[in-house]
């Protein structure tokens, strides 16, 4: 057998995040030869979490972040929480990779450039969706029919969860399948008593615990959550799935695959006389050193809206719009999630309290349009929550000075539930990318332009959740602090989804039904790019199962000779 060049190989993988990861792996344990291209730098698995076990008088904001550096780095996210002293090294600047919105229409866009992306960062909320949600845009027809339904994608939502390590509780839900769960984190006192309340007062709801990618037991390697709530910092157990724990150490197992960091792909090569795409081109971190590779596959994973620009940025004379975009959609019908919120005070309880910091909230499934219908607007929204104790942050603003307000602090505050609806959003052509050319980031490519804006049905779903939210709040006694029923940002759920979506009909639709491009056979799109809809439900499961549907089709394929 020839030695096989090192620039050539049977499928490449751009992304390393929870898509990217998945790719690998299932790719390699085929016997397939993998390129893994990451277009950041790479951290070790526990060597390169430098926060992880650092305590807050050892960083020198106390973990609460330099504002004036916030405001340059990332200017978007100030008043926000996901990004933090703590974890801001998994952040990609907006100095350092900006992009373009209308100033009247703000879009925030969470990214992780480093090897394993934003798996090191995401939320872990693993939720399935159900029949109804892919059943969605036929029944109401916002949006294309999904190629697919719940039956195709449950036995991989079953491999997905069985290696990723979910733990939750089995409900029996039409609206929210059951999946072969760890066992379930624990519910706190106060969270007990309003899910008593709750369902007692709201017949048709559940409250349930957060079905999390967080191991309540061993996994391979992996050792179960120590209840420290630092997820984003980096787990040096491998509690919680992240490519650098679980997939990558997968991938390399086999021996078959190469992986590449501080390298961007910023093109793809299409031969139209092959109809195929035949490689990548790539350049250095600082945009001068380039390369070329080739493969027989190639997997876009490079999160949503990085995966829809790539495909912009490969234009030719066969698709001078964009590779594989002759429905002329692509970057088009973007969604997320739409978000508000109420934060109330809780009175009594001081007697309770909870060990250590469990790394999920409780879920309110939905119930809007499904056991309680609504004529003011279609789809529904899911109920996030957690009751907790203030601590010594919430309790800053606190009269007083000296010793007595030192010694308030140091014991828990009163009682708080805070709980947010999750708003599908509805997907429309106006909420676009496109490349800006008039603006050039650091590395010379052109900057990514977000037009996005929340829908009349988001606006109401999200004030219909806030109000339901107050309501359970107050029949369990509570006393509303705060409420926003005007959605946040878009993009601030982080749930970017669209782009490349699938569908039935090339002429309207970029990917099939497994996630292969209908103009280019040996393409797949398998990140939140490729949703036709958005559902109420934190995607990154759905991601997931997709990618590993989509490996086993393109292996397929490959060895038939149709790819």
């Amino acid at each position: 057998m020839p030695t096989r060049p090192a620039t050539d190989f049977d499928a490449i993988v751009i992304g390393s995040g929870v898509t990217g990861g998945w790719a690998a792996k299932e790719l390699c344990e085929s016997g397939l030869k993998v390129l893994m291209i990451e277009r950041g730098r790479m951290v070790e698995h526990i060597h390169d979490y430098p926060t992880e076990r650092t305590p807050p008088w050892q960083v020198p904001y106390r973990g609460l972040g330099d504002p004036v550096a916030a405001k340059e780095d990332f200017p978007s996210f100030v008043g926000r929480s996901a990004i933090s002293e703590w974890n801001q090294h998994f952040f990609a600047s907006e100095r350092d990779h900006p992009y373009q919105t209308p100033p009247e229409r703000p879009f925030v866009w969470y990214r992780g450039y480093q090897l394993g992306g934003k798996s090191l960062v995401w939320g872990r909320m693993c939720y399935r969706w159900s029949e109804m949600d892919f059943e969605a845009n036929a029944r109401d027809g916002a949006g294309v029919d999904w190629p697919i339904r719940y039956d195709d994608l449950r036995p991989w939502y079953d491999r997905v969860e069985t290696f990723v390590g979910v733990s939750g509780s089995r409900e029996n839900l039409p609206q929210l399948p059951d999946g072969p769960f760890q066992p379930p984190m624990a519910l706190n006192h106060v969270e007990k008593a309003f899910k008593a309340k709750t369902e007692e007062a709201f017949p048709g709801r559940k409250v349930i615990i957060g079905r999390v990618a967080n191991l309540t037991e061993d996994l391979e390697g992996r050792t179960r959550c120590q209840y420290r709530d630092n997820c984003s910092r980096g787990c040096s157990f491998g509690a919680y799935f992240s490519t650098q724990s679980a997939t990558l150490p997968a991938a390399r197992k086999t021996g078959n695959l190469t992986l590449l960091v501080d390298t961007r792909v910023v093109g793809l090569e299409f031969d139209a006389a092959l109809n195929r795409v035949t490689g990548v081109r790539t350049t250095d971190k600082g945009g001068k050193g380039h390369g070329r590779y080739t493969s027989r596959l190639v997997f876009l994973c490079a999160s949503t809206l990085n995966s829809v620009q790539i495909l912009l940025q490969s234009a030719s004379a066969a698709f001078p719009n964009g590779l594989g975009n002759s429905s002329g959609v692509l970057g088009r019908y973007l969604m997320d999630h739409a978000q508000g919120g109420v934060t109330s005070l809780i009175p009594g309880y001081l007697d309770r309290g909870y060990f250590g910091s469990r790394p999920t909230t409780f879920y309110i499934p939905r119930f809007r349009n499904l056991s309680e219908p609504s004529p003011g607007f279609v789809r529904g929204y899911g109920i996030q929550g957690k009751a907790f104790r203030a601590n010594w942050q919430q309790r800053l603003s606190l009269p007083g000075v000296g010793s007595a307000l030192k010694a308030r602090l140091r014991s828990p505050g009163a009682w708080v539930l805070s709980l947010g609806p999750f708003a599908e959003c509805l997907p429309r052509s106006s909420n676009r990318v496109t490349l800006d050319h008039k603006h050039l980031d650091p590395q010379g490519q052109p900057q990514l332009s977000i037009d996005f804006t929340w829908g009349e049905n988001e606006k109401r779903l999200v004030a219909d959740g806030v109000e339901e939210c107050d309501r359970m709040a107050k029949a369990f006694g509570g006393v509303t602090l705060s409420k926003e029923a005007t959605p946040a940002p878009p993009g601030g759920a982080a749930h970017e989804m669209g782009g490349a979506r699938m569908g039935r009909d090339p002429r309207s639709s970029v990917l099939n039904a497994v996630n292969q491009a209908h103009d280019v056979p040996n393409l797949f799109v398998t990140d939140g790019a490729s949703m036709s809809s958005s559902a109420c439900q934190n995607p990154s499961l759905t991601y997931m199962a997709l990618t590993a549907r989509a490996c086993a089709a393109a292996v397929s394929m490959l060895r038939e000779g149709r790819v």
